[in-house]
């Protein structure tokens, strides 16, 4: 687990984009096999709607996990100085 979040703190954008890009096939095939046909230009639309949503996710858990390791950094360390 820790090898998979350093290579993730390291490769920030590349974790982003490969989800991103899994968020974009899993709606299109999700979207595939729908009951009412859809045109292939408004699955493409909600493929990428579902994708935005997802990678919106990932970037607010990021943040928030980087928000939480900083701060438990700081208590952890009592010489790294409090920013205001």
């Amino acid at each position: 687990m820790e090898a998979i979040q350093s290579w993730v703190s390291k490769h920030k954008l590349t974790s982003i984009g490969a989800i991103w890009a899994s968020a974009i096939g899993a709606s299109l095939a999700w979207n595939s096999h729908a009951r009412t046909p859809l045109k292939p230009s408004l699955r493409l639309i909600h493929a990428r709607l579902h994708a935005q949503a997802v990678t919106l996710a990932v970037l607010s858990g990021a943040a928030a996990y980087h928000y939480y390791e900083k701060n438990s950094t700081k208590k952890a360390d009592p010489n790294v100085p409090k920013s205001n």
